[in-house]
């Protein structure tokens, strides 16, 4: 049982650093590239949220003290920011590509859902940290 703990954990991890990573690169270089990044930014959220519910689910099953409230609202904080990254982000770039849109709008709007996937991101993370010490 631990190694499949081991094993979920180091998928947490990875696909969560660089979800966010990427993220907080994309928000602060304006979005530029984030056609390239989207697919494997939202592969890695899905890894996150999966392998973070199978975790809260091995390691906090049965209580729902503190600690599990703090990752609860990381966990919301998370899906959020998939959500801004796969409904702004996406159609921003399905409109590029089909050209449908103005380059400068879709690109605008692409490092505005970087930006607030950054953020919420960002919560996330604190949280994570936070409830170590909850």
């Amino acid at each position: 049982m631990q190694i499949v703990l081991i094993i979920a954990l180091s998928l947490h991890v990875l696909s969560s650093v660089f979800w966010a990573g990427s993220s907080f690169t994309l928000a602060r270089t304006g979005g530029v590239g984030g056609e390239q990044l989207f697919r494997p930014q939202m592969g890695a959220a899905v890894i996150a949220v999966l392998t973070g519910g199978y975790l809260g689910h091995l390691v906090h099953e049965g209580s729902f003290g503190t600690a599990e409230q703090i990752l609860a609202i990381g966990a919301v904080a998370a899906l959020v920011a998939a959500g801004v990254q796969g409904l702004i982000a996406g159609r921003a770039i399905r409109s590029l590509r089909s050209g449908t849109a103005g380059e400068a709008a879709a690109r605008s709007r692409i490092a505005t859902a970087q930006r607030l996937a950054a953020a919420l991101l960002a919560v996330t993370a604190i949280c994570m940290g936070a409830a170590r010490y909850a």
